[in-house]
């Protein structure tokens, strides 16, 4: 039998790999020790990706499940084995953030907070304001898949990504209209002028 080295002596990532080696083969003593060793520096990371002390709990169990399930898959020669079970962590704790669940929930906190407007709507909160004009008219140059897909990464606080998804095109595609629709925009818009 394995002597149960502490949470100390585990720092390394050699014995990290070992007890992965262990968990591999379903050994639940090593995961234990493992867990031990190293849920506190995964819960650190995903708390600081996800900013909420009972979701980052939530996610940290699950980053460990996901290690219990796939640690067959960890190779040594791609990496350190801490640094492999982070990986797993942040990619749980990115997803847990850009969740439908959490989509509504900072939709639900924006509306509350009064900062759910549309482009148009900002542009007529102040007819009477030239610079309002100005980005009205500029916004009309646009082709409506650049305005569209431009008005979902600013005025919607959608990553590339997700305004690729939500409009059905490739990622690709989301970048270069996003990029697109911003120098119309530039050259537009032109020089600022009081």
């Amino acid at each position: 039998m394995i002597p149960t080295p502490s949470p100390d002596q585990l720092s390394g990532s050699s014995q990290a790999a070992e007890l992965l080696l262990q968990v591999s083969s379903g050994d639940r003593d090593a995961f234990s020790r493992l867990y031990d060793a190293y849920a506190s520096r995964v819960f650190g990371l995903v708390l600081r990706v996800v900013r909420d002390r009972g979701q980052a709990e939530e996610v940290t169990q699950e980053a460990f499940l996901e290690i219990w399930r796939t640690a067959g898959g960890f190779d040594a020669a791609s990496g350190g084995a801490l640094g492999w079970m982070l990986t797993i962590a942040h990619r749980r704790a990115v997803d847990r953030v850009r969740s439908p669940e959490a989509s509504g929930r900072r939709d639900a906190r924006d509306r509350e907070l009064g900062s759910g407007f549309e482009a148009d709507v900002i542009a007529e909160a102040s007819p009477g304001s030239l610079q309002a004009a100005r980005v009205r008219t500029s916004l009309a140059v646009l082709t409506p898949v650049q305005r569209r897909a431009l008005e979902l990464a600013y005025f919607g606080g959608h990553t590339h990504t997700e305004v690729a998804h939500i409009l059905q095109i490739p990622l690709g595609t989301s970048r270069t209209r996003i990029r697109n629709a911003l120098i119309h925009l530039r050259e537009s818009l032109g020089p600022a002028h009081a």
